[in-house]
Parts: C-alpha cells; structure tokens; sequence
C-alpha cells in the first residue's frame, strides 16, 4: 500500500484492521485516528465497491464507538475531506468540551502538540491492545 507522504508525515501506522490501515494523527491534543482503505486510487468514499463501502462502514462506526468509550469523548468528529490529501483518508477525532478548539473544528483551530516519545509508545500500545479486541481482523504494524 502506497499512502500519500503527507498522511505519514502527520501520522504512525499503527495496524490494519480487514480493509483500512489505521493511522495515529500525531497531534496530543485529541485521541486521533485516520482510517486509509487499502485500495489504490480512491478518491471519494463512493469510489470504493459496494463490499469495501460496507466494510469502511463497519470499521469506522466500530472505531468511533470504540474511541468514545474509550476517552470518554463528549463527541466524535468523523470526516473524510481531502482538499490537501487526496486519497481517501477519513478522521476519527475524540472532542471534550473542554479542548482547545471547542466547539470549532480542529483543522488550523491550534498548532498541532507533539507527543513524548513515552506518550506516544503508551497511546499506540492502548490502542493496539484495544484494537485487538474489536473484531475487525487487526493486526499491528511492525513500526
């Protein structure tokens, strides 16, 4: 799978569940999560089969509730824009009432915060550990 070089330069790989690679924004100031389908050239979610439509649907929606229990998040944000990135990425973000760019968006709301190198091994191992769970085929990336 070829991803966008932007895509790894703001996120980790940390696995793939049956359909999407799951990726860490590497932003501290929101539980981030970016699913990629693994198909090449996809544009538009409407792009992909009608099966992978299907499966995106059911490893997003899992990974939404799975983050809301997870932090504890007030709401989720789900997007898939791709004005910058083209390929077909879709945002998974935990909102609390109380971060920094509530109730806005997040894009260009706030400079992005850079994890620990011990707060980022921490996140990627709960979510690993999490993602194992889920019934959706996850495996973890080497890294």
């Amino acid at each position: 799978m070829k991803f966008d070089p932007r895509l790894l330069n703001d996120c980790v790989v940390i696995g793939k569940f049956t359909l999407c690679h799951v990726l860490l924004m590497r932003d501290a100031n929101y539980p981030w999560c970016v699913l990629v389908p693994d198909r090449e050239d996809m544009i538009e979610i409407f792009d992909l089969s009608d099966e992978d439509q299907t499966q995106l649907n059911l490893e997003s929606n899992t990974l939404l509730e799975y983050l809301k229990n997870e932090f504890h998040a007030d709401k989720m944000n789900v997007a898939a824009l791709g004005n910058v990135v083209s390929q077909l990425h879709i945002h998974h973000i935990v909102r609390y009432k109380t971060d920094i760019a509530w109730p806005a968006p997040v894009w260009g709301a706030h400079p992005a915060k850079k994890y620990s190198d011990e707060e980022l091994a921490s996140r990627i191992s709960r979510l690993v550990k999490g993602f194992a769970n889920l019934n959706l085929g996850f495996q973890a990336s080497d890294r």
